[in-house]
């Protein structure tokens, strides 16, 4: 039986590595075995951010709301509170949008809120 060489595949794999490394700092750049474990670590915090992104944006859209809200006399519980008892469904994204871009229309939106309560 003929030796199987790995010659190809491993230039192969280690070219896909090198090329994810561009841009590190040092060896990383350079050499397979320092980019390597860079690389893998990089594409598994990658993964975590995508997921932590969500949630920041979440935090951003909440603290930009409740600003408004108690702007307007009233405080962000309350007011999410009101808006479900009287059966309005905005997200938290475009209550943030209304809250920089619409102050009169998200005014509205906290009068309502107090009634309901």
């Amino acid at each position: 039986m003929a030796r199987v060489k790995k010659g190809v595949n491993a230039h192969k794999r280690h070219k896909k590595i090198m090329k994810l490394a561009k841009g590190f700092y040092g060896r990383r750049k350079n050499t397979f075995r320092a980019a390597n474990p860079a690389v893998m670590r990089s594409l598994r915090s990658a993964y975590v951010g995508r997921k932590n992104k969500k949630r920041e944006y979440r935090r951003l859209w909440i603290a930009r709301i409740n600003a408004a809200t108690r702007a307007n006399g009233i405080s962000y519980s309350k007011f999410m509170n009101g808006l479900k008892k009287s059966g309005i469904e905005i997200n938290r994204k475009m209550l943030s949008e209304m809250a920089i871009h619409d102050a009169a229309g998200f005014a509205q939106l906290c009068e309502t809120a107090k009634k309901a309560i």
